[in-house]
């Protein structure tokens, strides 16, 4: 389909991004990539009067990788994460969950700040940030804020920012060493939304896991942490033993949505399954590691 007729702008400065925003009333999109908006113009589900186009405006890039956080400019492609040694090194989760982003074309151009503020409960980026207690800077034609990633996100495609507000960047706290880590995902075809997902990371405390995150997305409403499965691996050996009552545990807690691709039952089976094959998984791989 054809999009609907809009105007077009492209600032050059953050000031003038938010005050095209704030005229608008709420008659206008930020558009970065256009991974997520073109698509949804091309269907009417979003017709907004203007478009304002990020590309031009200097600092939402790059890629910092600090002692005590990592900085992801909100203008950061896919491609460039997936490209990053060193974030692959101090964040090696978020790269292996970006390459289950759709096909390599639209990681070339799909952002992670469009990603946030699209919300959608079975994107990749938004799970990770809020499993991983990342937070979102956030500028509006009233100043600057910074919120949590999960306060960002306030149900399916929606989200807390204000019509003239725009995500900048995201800012992930340093990981420490040997962190284990797992993602699993399940779609009908790679690159397909995900029906389900599962995302965790964990330390060792001697032999028992410690500070363990569990995080479901694609099956529920809002990708979200499952402090039920945590609480299952905390203080317990990694293990077949451990790694099922964790995945039974999430299971249980999660409320799954329903829809043409799947039901719910089949949905909490599923987190249940990815969960168990991720943390079976996260050992595997530290083995490899070590030897």
């Amino acid at each position: 389909m054809k999009l609907p007729a809009f105007d077009y702008a492209c600032p050059r400065t953050l000031e003038e991004a938010t005050a095209l925003l704030a005229e608008a009333c709420g008659d206008a999109k930020v558009i970065a990539g256009g991974q997520s908006l073109l698509p949804f113009m091309a269907f009417r589900l979003a017709a907004p009067g203007l478009l304002v186009d990020l590309r031009k405006i200097a600092g939402l890039t790059g890629i910092e990788v600090g002692d005590e956080e990592i900085r992801l400019g909100a203008m950061v492609r896919w491609r460039d994460i997936l490209d990053s040694a060193a974030l692959a090194h101090a964040l090696p989760l978020l790269p292996a969950a970006i390459g289950h982003v759709a096909h390599y074309q639209i990681r070339n151009r799909g952002t992670l700040g469009g990603s946030l503020a699209h919300a959608d409960p079975a994107s990749e980026f938004p799970c990770i940030a809020v499993l991983c207690g990342a937070s979102v800077d956030v500028v509006g034609a009233g100043g600057r804020r910074t919120l949590p990633a999960g306060d960002l996100i306030a149900g399916p495609m929606e989200t807390t920012l204000g019509d003239d507000e725009i995500i900048v960047a995201v800012r992930f706290p340093r990981w420490p060493e040997g962190r284990r880590w797992a993602f699993d995902e399940f779609a009908l075809r790679h690159g397909d939304l995900a029906i389900a997902a599962v995302a965790a990371c964990y330390d060792m405390d001697g032999p028992h896991i410690a500070n363990a995150r569990v995080a479901v997305m694609g099956a529920t409403d809002t990708p979200q942490r499952v402090p039920e499965a945590e609480d299952a691996l905390n203080g317990r050996a990694p293990g077949d033993d451990t790694f099922g009552t964790a995945a039974e545990a999430a299971s249980a807690a999660i409320e799954p949505t329903e829809d043409l691709h799947a039901g719910a039952a089949y949905r909490r089976a599923l987190v249940g399954t990815l969960l168990r094959r991720g943390l079976r998984a996260s050992c595997t791989r530290q083995r490899e590691a070590a030897e």
